[in-house]
């Protein structure tokens, strides 16, 4: 309720600022006293949607945008109140904006990535929106925060590729560090995959291979991105386009730092074997983890999951991934041969280059896209010495069933035994199948290609030997 003190006129000249020095402590006072007066001024000030507005934006329980950056920054920015307030924004004279920073109107927060935040805002001069990431307030203080922000921006302008977000300019405003990227409306491939579960088959070698060449352009600049994951991977809307961002991880290839025994860098789920045990890395990493973002696309999570950061390190560098065609059966197996090869838990065995695998991903996109005029790449179908491998097993198995076949003939039904004879030479015949030096040779001397192949040749071996082992019950 008002009070015999409260004088609307005062709240007009208060706003006009027709005060003078006594007269404004005064009425300063009061209002800290006085909630009708506070309210009054509110509503002189700004009509109420604006201040619902102010509350949306600046509040982390209202704002979707950053509510996702507590989350992800964790425990420290819930105890920043700059960075959920956004506090080290200047003021703005225009009521739609959240405030100023560094001569750009910002409009709002599009989200967060690696130490920073990443605002929205309008360049007047240029009549255009552009994405502004600033360090976050509660890492400006930290000296190694500073450094690996300032090289991801480096790193990144290093990289001149339609598939790797550009940088326009970077700089420092009000102690804070920050970097001028285009603003893209659009989505990260994580939720794109979270909202929309697993890609088609065309969309999953479209992302990869335009990320490869993404990857390749960083390769040939000597940079390892070291944290290739959906979430740094970025879908723009209405165009068939990849670029990916994040570089705040990127090393030079020949880094020494690279070599330093116990260093972890990156997102557990998508490191490489190399990386979670902290030894050196080169390019074949990232492949490593491209191959963990095309799983992602194909089944909807990770190839490696534990219920902590320790487990899924563990579980990377001492377990096999389930196959791609256990989960989906409506992924060819020469895409999955493709996701095999790129986990490797041998940097050697994976593919040589990202501009090898982004080659091999375009041939096989054009395939799919036309299937009757483009034939699937050599690399991919089954070769002769492949063939060759599956030959004995195949032989062995018809002479066993002829066998199987003379021995009903022959011998009445109500004897329990076949003829010894017999019983010794499909014996003999048997044993020779079990012998697996020729056949082990055969695999140690395979190809790279063929090895694509070998982990399906294994499991046509497997049901057949399975088979025999049946008949070979059945006739003794």
């Amino acid at each position: 309720m008002p009070t015999s003190t409260c004088n609307p006129e005062t709240i007009d000249d208060f706003l006009a600022d027709r005060l003078d020095e006594v007269a404004q402590r005064s009425f300063e006072q009061h209002l800290d006293e006085c909630d009708h007066c506070g309210a009054e001024l509110k509503r002189r000030t700004a009509d109420v949607t604006l201040w619902n507005d102010a509350r949306a934006f600046l509040s982390s329980s209202e704002n979707p945008a950053l509510a996702s950056c507590a989350t992800h920054f964790g425990d420290s920015v819930r105890n920043s109140s700059d960075a959920l307030r956004l506090d080290f924004l200047n003021p703005t004279d225009d009521p739609h904006m959240l405030g100023r920073f560094a001569g750009y109107e910002i409009s709002g927060v599009i989200g967060c990535g690696g130490m920073g935040i990443v605002l929205k805002g309008f360049d007047a001069s240029l009549n255009r929106y552009a994405a502004i990431k600033v360090l976050a307030p509660h890492y400006a203080t930290t000296g190694a925060a500073r450094q690996r922000f300032a090289r991801e921006a480096q790193a990144a302008a290093a990289v001149v590729h339609d598939n790797v977000i550009a940088i326009h300019g970077v700089s420092e405003f009000n102690n804070l560090p920050y970097l001028i990227m285009p603003y893209l409306k659009g989505q990260s491939l994580q939720k794109r995959v979270d909202q929309h579960g697993p890609l088609s088959v065309p969309e999953i070698l479209r992302i990869a291979m335009q990320t490869a060449r993404g990857l390749a352009a960083a390769h040939d600049q000597g940079l390892v991105h070291r944290d290739i994951k959906p979430a740094n991977i970025l879908l723009p809307e209405n165009v068939e386009r990849v670029l990916i961002t994040d570089f705040g991880l990127a090393r030079a290839a020949d880094d020494a730092s690279l070599t330093r025994s116990g260093v972890i860098a990156g997102t557990p789920q998508y490191m490489s074997p190399e990386q979670a045990k902290g030894e050196g890395i080169d390019h074949r990493s990232d492949l490593f983890s491209l191959g963990s973002v095309m799983y992602t696309m194909a089944t909807g999570h990770p190839p490696f999951r534990a219920e902590t950061p320790y487990g899924i390190l563990r579980r990377i560098t001492d377990n096999a991934h389930r196959p791609v065609h256990e989960l989906r059966s409506d992924v060819p197996l020469w895409l999955c041969s493709i996701i095999h090869r790129l986990l490797r838990k041998n940097a050697a065995d994976r593919f040589r280059s990202a501009d090898e695998v982004a080659s091999l991903l375009e041939d096989c996109l054009a395939h799919v896209q036309q299937p009757s005029q483009v034939p699937l790449p050599l690399s991919l179908k089954p070769t002769a010495q492949a063939t060759r491998h599956l030959r004995w097993p195949i032989a062995v198995a018809g002479i066993l069933l002829t066998c199987a076949a003379i021995v009903l003939f022959i011998v009445p039904g109500d004897q329990n035994k076949p003829d010894s004879s017999l019983v010794a030479q499909e014996s003999l015949t048997v044993e020779s199948a079990d012998q697996p030096s020729e056949t082990t040779d055969h695999q140690d001397q395979l190809e790279p290609a063929d090895n694509e192949l070998q982990w399906s040749v294994d499991s046509d071996l497997d049901d057949l030997e399975s088979t025999l082992q049946r008949l070979r019950q059945e006739m003794l």
